[in-house]
């Protein structure tokens, strides 16, 4: 009962929450300068033409009457037409999605592939060569932007060597093996700095559990190091790494954007930057949003996993 609870409080939180991000999100926007039929129509438009587009769009409206016509169709699933491309903004933003997704799953993968072993092995043994290499990657990963990594792995891997697409994106209708190629360079690319950080934080917190009392005990009572390190000192170095991952997530979709317009991806992040240089202000309000809400609930999920980790989080409960 106690938990059904919280998570009905955390639930009415998060929603709160996306109220309040919905209303910001509106009100910056429409202060953004420009005026969308007049950018549509062109400056030389009559104004009777222009009138008639605004009243079309919705744009003659008082400001809260079109907030609030905005927020009762993201209640209902109606996110409005597309004042540029025309379609539904909802099966737009689906569309794109199909190709976000699965490229920050898949750097979100590969950083955790990468982070893990490195800061384990640079912590197990500070000052040697395992160590040094962690430090050189962290420092080299924080330090290049994704999109300028997008650009040496088009030349690299791309252009020189041949290996992968350097643009573009079939669609999964073309099958998986097909379209699957040409996120392979856009996932490194997003991966690296995140990896980077998180090697950081596994170095770290693995150093930090190792100095623990139960750890020396267990290296008391005959257990070797390297059992030690993967029974006891990795598993309880968790917590800090999920919290970092979580953290992540949200910078890795934010990332996409450029490196989808670096790699001609036609995902969410394209998207947002074509609607906001178009002025096409219910597509950037509905990303903007739906960018805010998948935070939340990668926190929800970051908070979910912590009482999986630690016991004592579910004690408290």
């Amino acid at each position: 009962m106690t938990q059904t609870l919280g998570t009905l409080r955390s639930l009415i939180g998060m929603l709160l929450v996306l109220l309040i991000a919905s209303l910001v999100i509106f009100l910056l926007i429409d202060a953004a300068p420009g005026d969308p039929a007049e950018i549509m129509l062109g400056t030389s438009a009559q104004p009777d033409t222009l009138a008639a587009l605004r009243a079309e769009l919705g744009l003659d409206q008082p400001l809260m009457v079109r907030y609030f016509d905005w927020l009762g169709g993201v209640v209902t699933g109606d996110l409005g037409q597309s004042y540029t491309y025309g379609v539904s903004v909802s099966g737009l933003i689906a569309e794109r999605m199909m190709v976000t997704l699965p490229l920050t799953l898949m750097a979100t993968i590969l950083a955790v592939v990468i982070a893990l072993p490195l800061g384990v092995i640079a912590a197990a043994r500070p000052g040697k060569a395992g160590d040094g290499l962690a430090s050189v990657f962290s420092q080299v990963g924080i330090a290049v932007p994704n999109f300028w990594i997008g650009l040496l792995l088009i030349l690299a891997f791309g252009l020189k060597l041949k290996w992968f697409p350097v643009g573009g994106f079939p669609g999964w209708g073309a099958g998986v093996w097909t379209a699957l190629p040409s996120l392979i360079l856009p996932s490194i690319a997003l991966a690296i700095p995140q990896a980077a950080v998180l090697t950081r934080v596994t170095r770290a917190a693995v150093i930090e559990v190792t100095n623990e009392d139960f750890v020396r005990t267990a290296r008391a009572k005959g257990l070797s190091r390297l059992r030690a390190l993967w029974r006891h000192t990795v598993p309880n170095s968790l917590l800090p790494v999920v919290t970092m991952l979580g953290l992540q997530i949200p910078f890795l979709i934010s990332g996409a954007v450029l490196v989808e317009n670096v790699f001609s991806l036609p995902g969410i992040g394209t998207l947002a930057y074509q609607a906001l240089s178009q002025r096409d202000l219910i597509v950037v309000q509905n990303v903007v949003l739906l960018f805010a809400a998948i935070v939340l609930v990668v926190n929800a999920g970051t908070d979910a996993l912590y009482a999986r980790l630690d016991p004592r989080l579910r004690a408290r409960k």
